[in-house]
């Protein structure tokens, strides 16, 4: 089993992914169990001390200016833990929960945070024995970082609330732990602080959807060279010097991953013996520049997360000198941003699809394909109302696409003034990845279909060999009108699965 272990330094987007994900083991490693025990010397000296230290021996929040006496500071870090898991709504998913958990625990092995060893062990013997705390969908401004969230897992590590077990059934986590041999932690000075101040939530979710846009993005270059062959388009405006004078990197990478597919085509510019075109429309000839501003946003997100991942997120922290000092580094601007951005490109990249998807499906701009794609036109409606459904999904995107980092709620009696809302650009970037996997499914449904249709014109190999394979995955091909959602759904799970790519790369090598 693959094992992940966590140091000082930070971890990988691909170690979040392996624990999230898949069934990676955590272990913490000997610099970190090390650094752990040398700051916690620090807060204990601290906590030792007459005078008020923030989070160790103060309130929180706009509660800070009361001394706490060392009698009630084990009550304070439950009762900070027990009054914050205040989330509503939906529970969120074990995935997302899991890099939440992770992340957090990636923090506090940074030493950073005053945590003592035998919590961060917990922790990961938590994440080892499969255990998921209950988290809710409503809870997190993304300031203080993702609060109720991370209350509600650090519940868990008390023994309180309800998590699932590895088994899928909710259980009080009492139990759970006692199933698994897991002592519950009983909380001192700084640690239930430490638990809560983090935007692991956000940060978790943003690694993954840029996983899956990875994905998606290849995804979107296929279909749009499928398109662009059903409509017999012309794969000269994907020439490489094109994109030369124009170097986004996105851009061009975009364009070759077209002209990859596309080549070998029989279809490409078959139009011009018969019915010249000066030019495509901008949805075919400007498939590069529309994903490749996308592809270029993402890698900025990606440069945001690689930073995120190797940072230590706390207020207050203990820095190398021993001082232990208040700061603002659990703001989730740097993250809500990226996402929101991620939400804006992902609804562009949709919208552009859809648009080729109608002029494949309308018999005025298809360039001969039958109304709708249909077997025989208005007994048979085709595909009309799977463009309805792809536009439905085009339209929740675009609103999805409004930023929730440009909102600010002030909170804890205006101590917590000004907030990212990060964590709600991140659930929304969830919806709008799974609403732009659906668009790309039914784009290569649409795609597929008209090549076929096209008869005595031989399609690229890479062409060929995606409708093998979406054929082969139950995703039938032209013929009268059919009880439609199946098809679609397995459009969508081959998309999703990463066959679509996978199909693509055994004859075009691998896409950028």
């Amino acid at each position: 089993m693959h094992t992940v272990v966590v140091g000082t330094t930070g971890v990988t987007a691909a170690d979040v992914l392996a624990v999230a994900r898949g069934a990676a083991r955590v272990e913490l490693s000997e610099d970190a169990v090390a650094a752990l025990g040398a700051a916690r010397e620090i807060v204990d000296a601290l906590a030792a001390k007459p005078e008020p230290v923030y989070g160790v021996s103060t309130g929180f929040g706009a509660l800070a200016t009361r001394h706490i006496s060392q009698e009630m500071r084990a009550q304070l870090q439950r009762n900070i833990v027990r009054s914050h898991a205040a989330g509503m709504g939906p529970r969120v998913e074990r995935e997302v929960v899991r890099a939440l958990m992770f992340l957090r625990l990636k923090t506090v092995c940074s030493g950073r945070t005053g945590v003592r060893p035998t919590v961060a062990q917990t922790m990961a013997d938590i994440l080892n024995a499969g255990i998921t705390p209950v988290v809710h969908e409503y809870g997190s401004l993304g300031c203080s970082g993702d609060l109720a969230p991370l209350s509600h897992c650090a519940l868990t590590l008390m023994g309180e609330g309800d998590a699932e077990g590895p088994d899928g059934v909710v259980r009080p986590a009492g139990e759970l732990l006692a199933t698994h041999g897991i002592e519950p932690v009983e909380l001192r000075e700084k640690e239930g602080l430490a638990l809560l101040n983090g935007t692991d939530g956000m940060l978790g979710m943003l690694i993954m959807a840029l996983a899956d846009l990875d994905t998606l993005y290849k995804s979107a270059d296929i279909t749009a060279a499928l398109s662009l062959e059903a409509l017999l388009g012309t794969d000269k405006v994907l020439a490489p010097e094109l994109h030369d004078i124009r170097p986004h990197p996105g851009q061009g990478a975009s364009a070759a991953n077209m002209l990859a597919v596309l080549k070998g085509s029989g279809l490409t510019g078959h139009h011009q013996g018969d019915a010249p075109r000066v030019q495509d429309a901008y949805s075919v000839r400007c498939a590069p520049q529309v994903a490749g501003a996308g592809r270029d946003t993402m890698a900025h997100a990606r440069l945001v997360a690689d930073r995120e991942l190797s940072s230590a997120v706390d207020n207050p922290v203990v820095l190398p000198d021993g001082r232990v000092e208040s700061n603002g580094n659990f703001h989730g601007a740097p993250v809500a941003y990226v996402l929101d951005f991620l939400a804006i490109a992902a609804a562009d990249l949709g919208s552009i699809a859809e648009r080729r998807t109608d002029r494949l499906l309308d018999k005025n701009r298809s360039h001969g394909l039958p109304p709708f794609l249909a077997d025989d036109a208005g007994v048979d409606s085709g595909l009309m109302i799977a463009q309805y459904t792809q536009a439905a999904l085009v339209s929740e995107m675009k609103r999805l696409a409004v930023p929730a980092s440009a909102d600010s709620i002030p909170s804890s009696a205006m101590q917590e003034d000004h907030v990212s809302m990060g964590w709600s650009a991140a659930r929304k970037l969830r919806t709008a990845v799974d609403d732009l996997t659906r668009i790309i499914a039914i784009e290569l449904y649409a795609a597929t279909r008209a090549i076929e249709l096209r008869e005595g014109l031989t399609p690229a190999p890479a062409s060929r060999a995606v409708i093998d394979a979406v054929r082969a995955a139950g995703v039938q091909g032209p013929g009268p009108d059919r009880f439609l959602a199946p098809d679609l759904e397995a459009a969508d799970a081959f998309v999703r699965g990463g066959h679509l790519v996978a199909a693509v790369e055994p004859v075009t090598g691998p896409l950028a």
